[in-house]
C-alpha cells in the first residue's frame, strides 16, 4: 500500500475539495492518461486496485505511472466509543483529487488497449474519469498570436 515514510504531523485536518486542479493537470511521460472530472478522495488501496487492474490486462507491456500519491491521513474513532477523548487513531491515507487531475498515464501499448486498461481502472475509484491522449491535450490548447506582428495596436 502506498503510504509516506515520514509525515510532519500525525493527524489532519479534513479540509475542501473546491476548484479545478491547477497542478498535474497535464500529461507529463505517457501517450494516454485517466483524467478525474469531479472531487473525491482516492484510498490507497483504491490506487493499488487500479494498477493491479491496468497491469494485469495490459500483461506487462507497455508503461503505467501513478500520477497521484496518498499524503492525507484519514483518522476513526473505535466503534462504540463514546464521544470526546481526542482525534482518533489513523486508519488509511488517501490522495485528495481535484476535478482535471491527471491520475494515471500509459504509455507503449496501442491506443484500444490503453484505453480498455484505463476504464478497467476507473471501475476500481469512487470517482467518475475519462480517457485523454497527448495529441488531444495539446490540440485544445488555444495558440496565442503575437499581438507585435500585427502592426496595429
Amino acid at each position: 500500500m502506498l503510504m509516506p515514510k515520514r509525515v510532519k504531523r500525525r493527524k489532519q485536518q479534513r479540509g475542501r475539495m473546491t476548484g479545478r486542479a491547477t497542478r498535474g493537470n497535464v500529461i507529463a511521460y505517457g501517450e494516454f492518461a485517466l483524467v478525474a472530472t469531479e472531487p473525491g478522495w482516492i484510498k490507497s488501496r483504491q490506487i493499488e486496485a487500479a494498477r493491479v487492474a491496468m497491469t494485469r490486462y495490459i500483461k506487462r507491456g507497455g508503461q503505467v505511472w501513478i500520477d497521484i500519491f496518498p499524503h492525507k491521513p484519514i483518522t476513526q474513532k473505535p466503534a462504540e466509543t463514546r464521544m470526546g477523548s481526542g482525534k482518533g487513531n489513523v486508519e488509511y491515507w488517501v490522495a485528495v483529487v481535484k476535478p482535471d487531475r491527471v491520475l494515471f498515464e500509459m504509455a507503449g501499448i496501442p491506443e484500444d488497449q490503453a484505453r480498455e486498461a484505463l476504464r478497467l481502472a476507473s471501475t476500481k475509484l469512487p470517482i467518475k474519469c475519462k480517457f485523454i491522449k497527448k495529441e488531444s491535450v495539446a490540440a485544445a490548447a488555444p495558440v496565442a498570436e503575437n499581438p507585435v506582428e500585427g502592426g496595429e495596436r
